[in-house]
């Protein structure tokens, strides 16, 4: 019997004191995906769709800077998890333009975008077809 291979992009665990990994949180990020895996015996899966995310917000508490630690804060469009914490992780910032970068490709491939993008989107197309249709007159 075959076992499902998953390609993870990123994975770490939650940093605890001196941003050591000593925890049983571990985060996988897949191409669709964010995953949170807690627990030792008793293991608790929590999985998001990336393209339902809303929002995400980076913090740098003084303690988790000093050992280059942060968490990241994400709104999700989830009745489950409304708002997913990545607590203590190593190089937040790069983890985050991973995020958006595949938070915005999930974006595109279902075709999800907020009311402002949509919006912006109209009046561009309005405008280009004026002034198409300006410079045929």
């Amino acid at each position: 019997m075959k076992k499902d291979v998953i390609n993870y992009i990123w994975t770490d665990k939650k940093r605890t004191i001196f941003g050591l990994p000593i925890s049983f949180t571990r985060y996988f990020l897949t191409e669709d995906k964010f995953i949170t895996r807690k627990g030792f015996l008793s293991i608790e899966e929590d999985e998001l769709d990336l393209y339902r995310v809303i929002d995400k917000k980076l913090v740098l508490p003084f303690g988790q800077r000093m050992f280059g630690c942060g968490t990241i804060v994400m709104n999700v469009k989830d009745v489950d998890t409304p708002v997913k914490e990545v607590k203590s992780i190593k190089a937040p910032r790069d983890v985050l333009a991973q995020l958006d970068k595949y938070i915005n490709i999930n974006r595109d491939r279902y075709r999800v975008r907020s009311a402002v993008t949509a919006v912006i989107a109209m009046i561009m197309m309005i405008l280009i077809s004026m002034t198409i249709s300006y410079k045929v007159l």
